[in-house]
């Protein structure tokens, strides 16, 4: 599956409604450890159907950002039934992210 562009918009739909667990990453263009995180990201949404994965621009969501209180990025965080069940702030390998979805 591939990787959805969440907005404050379509936040609730994808995330909030989804039946799948849900992994968000809180990025921006112009941070480093988020350029290292990104295709970390996409490879792990191309290899899971079983769950959905979206990431969220901070510097245009921000709104999103202050909601879940998203202070340092990136940020991962992984919903399921529309709760955080956990989160990881800070580039993470690969073992890392998929522990996170358990």
């Amino acid at each position: 599956m591939s990787v959805q562009n969440i907005t404050n918009e379509n936040f609730d739909e994808i995330v909030l409604r989804s039946d799948k667990p849900v992994l968000v990453d809180f990025w921006a263009e112009w941070c480093g450890p988020c350029r290292m995180v990104s295709p970390i990201v996409d490879e792990i949404a191309g290899e899971r159907d079983d769950i959905v994965v979206g990431k969220v621009n901070v510097d245009e969501q921000n709104e999103l950002a202050a909601r879940f209180g998203v202070m340092s990025i990136p940020t991962l965080l992984v919903f399921k039934g529309g709760e955080i069940v956990s989160k990881a702030v800070g580039a993470r390998p690969k073992a890392e992210l998929l522990k996170l979805l358990g």
